[in-house]
């Protein structure tokens, strides 16, 4: 049974404002939809909803696909700019977190059937179930059976970094300049344009671990609720070793955005041609121009009680680190060999062999930022959540990296294209891959059903967007001399 088509129904909606019971009404499923399926729920609920629901087309995908935008609100919905503001939600901004398919869909429901949840918000929903297609069906392999690991890793899909919608926005910052925007990131850089979003909500997942987010500007009306969103689900929050160091972090799992800005600053600090390492910039720096108040959650697919377990181990945090850098360090060597000898005789230039060749070099470029890093870290213990992100991480990416070198090959031998040293390259691989699969299993955790992974995403942009509505209503206020 898939997201589109669960025939339990949901909880019934709680009140406004009351974003952390929201958390429990997503529906039950056990698999994400396919592009396909997400597009015929979306245009269901449209046909239930006529008057309430307009899609629009607002652009064109890299391979050709029409890219849409379900617009939810009273009165005649479209993409023009509504005098409340209006709220932008994002699902596919990385085509491996399909997590916010189910949430995006839930969330049109419900504003679909609760007049008072509209009413609540005032201005139109603009909601784009799927910003990447092209990628999404790279990754429908797994969307079935999101619970087994082998299969997530063996379907695995992420684009090479300058063909990431969320990546790709135009960027100038000292000797960085970037304007190779895909055609994705320019339909949703029309789609702020032409809303001018008081909210914007892109809507990842990561992939281990627990709960945290991230926002363009402190809020700290929001930080109780957005921990009490996964504690009430029983989730926890990630409270171990940040994405991006150079982060900001406003509460324990809550973090500024990560800026191109500061992730030059912090490169060039230690050492780095940061103008060749940084791209594209994000959606929540090209909404900048509009005030509007961006907002991320990051939900993992498998926890792990060490999670958010701030015990200090009788490890060194920096040792830690420096752990991580070699075995990064170890898995670059590794691929980057297999990709080395294989490339010569490489003859489809799939997207599974862009990718790689652009993750591969980076992740030895990650293990010596690590260890740099490590040298500069003040002395005291790691927590157990420190280490579990340390050790997670690196399983992680060594299952994606190798998963998609695998199909790049694989792609080959399927193909009858594939020359004696590419099979032996692929053989090489999968015992190795193999070995990993089976490490990473018990030291990922377990699957979490996704119904509590869409809950937690729906409650927070809730909870965020009415944040977003109150901060505005509150500006309007002053500027007109009103009292609170």
């Amino acid at each position: 049974m898939t997201a589109a088509t669960s025939e339990q129904t949901a909880p019934a909606m709680p009140s406004p404002g009351n974003w952390v019971r929201h958390a429990a009404t997503v529906p039950e499923t056990h698999a994400y939809p396919a592009v396909d399926e997400l597009l015929v729920s979306f245009r269901t609920l449209t046909a239930a909803h006529p008057d309430l629901v307009t899609e629009s087309r607002i652009g064109t995908s890299t391979l050709g696909e029409p890219l849409y935008c379900f617009t939810v609100g009273d009165g005649p919905a479209s993409l023009a700019t509504d005098e409340d503001g209006g709220y932008v939600v994002v699902g596919g901004v990385h085509p491996n977190e399909p997590v916010g398919a189910v949430t995006a869909l839930h969330l049109a429901t419900a504003l679909c059937e609760s007049p008072e949840l509209r009413g609540h918000f005032g201005g139109a929903w603009h909601i784009v179930p799927c910003i990447d297609p092209d990628g999404a069906r790279l990754n429908e392999g797994w969307f079935a059976t999101p619970t087994d690991k082998r299969n997530y890793g063996r379907h695995f899909y992420r684009p090479a970094g300058n063909e990431q919608v969320e990546w790709t926005f135009p960027f100038a910052y000292k000797e960085a300049w970037f304007d190779r925007v895909l055609p994705e990131t320019l339909a949703l850089m029309r789609l702020l344009d032409a809303t001018r979003p008081r909210f914007l909500t892109t809507l990842h997942n990561c992939e281990a671990g627990g709960v945290y987010y991230y926002m363009n500007r402190p809020a700290p009306e929001l930080y109780g609720v957005l921990a009490d969103i996964p504690a009430s689900l029983g989730m926890p929050l990630a409270t171990g070793e940040p994405e991006a160091a150079h982060a900001p972090v406003y509460s324990p799992a809550v973090y500024g955005c990560i800026d191109m800005k500061d992730a030059y600053d912090y490169l060039e600090g230690l050492g780095v041609d940061a103008a060749a390492k940084v791209a594209g910039s994000s959606s929540a720096a090209y909404a900048e121009r509009y005030g509007t108040f961006y907002f991320v959650t990051e939900v993992p697919h498998w926890s792990h009680p060490d999670a958010d377990d701030n015990t200090p181990t009788e490890e060194r945090h920096a040792d830690v680190i420096r752990v991580r850098a070699r075995a990064l360090g170890e898995a670059a060597a590794f691929l980057g060999g297999i990709l080395d000898t294989a490339n010569p005789h490489l003859s489809i230039r799939s997207p599974f062999l862009r990718a790689v060749r652009d993750f591969v070099p980076s992740l030895a470029e990650l293990a010596t930022l690590e260890s740099a890093r490590a040298d500069q870290l003040p002395d005291r213990a790691a927590t157990v959540s420190e280490r579990f992100d340390c050790e997670a991480g690196v399983h992680s990416l060594r299952v994606r990296f190798g998963g998609m070198l695998l199909r790049a090959l694989n792609a080959e031998v399927v193909a009858g294209t594939a020359t004696p040293e590419v099979r032996r390259c692929h053989r090489e691989l999968l015992e190795t891959y193999e070995i990993w699969e089976r490490e990473a299993g018990p030291a990922t955790g377990e699957p979490i059903a996704i119904p509590t992974l869409a809950g937690i995403q729906y409650g927070a942009l809730l909870a965020a967007a009415d944040h977003a509505r109150a901060r505005d209503r509150n500006h309007d206020r002053d500027l007109a001399g009103e009292p609170g």
